[in-house]
């Protein structure tokens, strides 16, 4: 049974930093796309970033652009996504997510399996 569990998330000034890790279990790290998304309260879920196995492709939404990196531990298996310059608007609840397909990475469909999400919270 495969697993993805979220860590990381908390409470962060504006201007802050915070590093999610999401760790898979259950089957070999071979997942084509891990990504992670967010919901805010109120709000639809939306992406934020995804990376592609092998080359390491990696895509993020316009929102995080240029403050936020994902990237992927195949050894450790385990993706993480490193935020920086952290906004109130950031605050959200962020899902890992995993799927075996060369589908859209930006689109929930893609995934085939998902964490129980981590909390972020950005205090201006």
């Amino acid at each position: 049974q495969v697993q993805l569990v979220e860590s990381g998330g908390g409470l962060v000034q504006a201007g802050g930093s915070l590093r999610l890790s999401c760790a898979v279990s259950g089957r070999t790290f071979s997942f084509v796309s891990m990504a992670w998304f967010r919901q805010a309260p109120g709000k639809e879920r939306e992406f934020v970033a995804f990376i592609r196995r092998g080359a390491g492709t990696t895509y993020y939404a316009d929102s995080v652009k240029g403050r936020f990196t994902i990237s992927r531990d195949n050894a450790k298996n385990t993706v993480y996504l490193q935020m920086n310059s952290l906004k109130p608007e950031d605050t959200a609840l962020y899902y890992c997510a995993a799927g075996s397909s060369y589908g859209l990475g930006n689109r929930a469909s893609t995934y085939d399996y998902w964490g129980q999400g981590t909390q972020v919270t950005v205090s201006s």
